[in-house]
């Protein structure tokens, strides 16, 4: 026998797999009809758990994980194809999220951050608060202060904005809005201060960060402050010889001399901010979901997550993982999707994953401005 005849042979083999994979989701289906009727949930506890240990039993030694692997994807279809059948409404009735009604903007920093240009490209011309910190803007928005705030989120050069995620943890919100700025450094200072007096830089950490290599080529001491504007806003008051990371536009606005343009490692530069709000607001065309959730802490577990994803052909845009902050190192998941919470797949993926998970959060349904 050649291998053009063990192929063959391989080939026999899957379409018969594929004919017994078929027959067990018909199966399925009436089971999904029986739940339905007899109002049971999905998931039965212990009966995938009896499956697996019956499927080792029955492999030979050198073929039990990979057997019990290939079980558990099986029933990972199974459960999203009963799901479907199942499912019922999107559990959140959303509010309408219009740029152009009369709300409240608010923002971390002063005039001239990319915060401020993030608003303009969503809200246009509405009057925009200013507030010291993240945290100051997740409250206000918690409190009613204002109705939408505006936090950056990624960077595409230094990544995720660790203290976003981390107050992400800490608020109830939904994500009503997103979109990207290009980030265009330069170096600023009084205009009587030359670049080789420059002692310290002042900036966000993320702007620090994206142009680290410029810093360490010419030897300069950098210090995290609030914001770029906040930074460039500092230089204009103090007599000591130090410089801003802050964009062009800004630098202009507070009266500085640009030492050097185009400062960042990496060109292009963007960032991407999130408009928060209290409520859950939807826009008419959303094309993002945002979730956050926590996962059993055992083998496969992020594997079969992922599966729910692939089966229901939604496409991931992000992932990113934080610890849970309680001594343990378990993490919470953020994810980013394409997807439509009127659309069947996604509202039947968001309810199989509230329903079988310890800790679930749905953070909103979003478009891109």
């Amino acid at each position: 026998m050649d291998l053009k005849d063990l192929r063959n042979e391989i080939d026999e083999i899957d379409c018969e797999i594929l004919s017994l994979f078929i027959k067990r989701m018909e199966v399925c289906r009436n089971v999904a009809a029986f739940k339905k009727e007899n109002n049971l949930p999905v998931l039965q506890g212990g009966r995938e758990d009896e499956i697996i240990k019956r499927i080792k039993e029955l492999s030979p030694d050198e073929l039990k994980d990979g057997a019990a692997v290939l079980f558990s994807n099986i029933m990972d279809i199974s459960k999203s194809l009963q799901q479907k059948e199942i499912s019922s409404d999107f559990f959140i009735t959303p509010q309408k999220f219009n740029p152009s009604d009369d709300l409240k903007i608010g923002c971390q920093g002063v005039s001239g951050s990319n915060q401020e240009e993030a608003c303009r490209n969503i809200f246009g011309d509405k009057p925009i608060r200013f507030f010291n910190t993240f945290a100051d803007v997740f409250d206000a928005v918690d409190s009613g202060e204002i109705d939408c705030g505006i936090l950056p989120i990624q960077n595409s050069t230094a990544g995720s904005v660790s203290e976003t995620y981390d107050l992400m943890r800490k608020y109830s919100f939904f994500i009503s809005a997103r979109t990207q700025v290009e980030i265009h450094h330069c170096l600023a200072a009084k205009n009587e201060i030359p670049l080789e007096s420059i002692t310290t830089v002042y900036s966000h950490v993320q702007a620090l960060s994206q142009c680290s290599e410029f810093l360490r080529n010419n030897n300069l001491r950098k210090e995290n402050y609030v914001n770029t504007a906040a930074a460039a806003q500092l230089c204009t008051s103090s007599d000591e010889p130090i410089a801003s990371i802050c964009s062009e536009k800004c630098a202009e606005q507070y009266g500085l001399k640009i030492l050097k343009k185009n400062i960042a490692d990496v060109i292009p530069n963007y960032t991407r901010f999130i408009c928060i709000t209290k409520n859950f607001r939807m826009s008419e065309k959303p094309s993002s979901i945002s979730v956050s959730l926590s996962i059993p802490n055992k083998k496969s577990s992020l594997y079969r997550l992922l599966t729910k994803f692939s089966v229901n052909n939604l496409d991931l845009e992000h992932i990113e993982s934080k610890p849970v902050a309680n001594g343990s190192f378990d993490v919470i998941f953020y994810l980013d999707f394409k997807g439509n919470v009127a659309d069947k797949n996604t509202s039947s993926l968001l309810n199989e994953l509230k329903n079988e998970l310890s800790y679930f959060k749905f953070l909103g349904n979003y478009e891109d401005f």
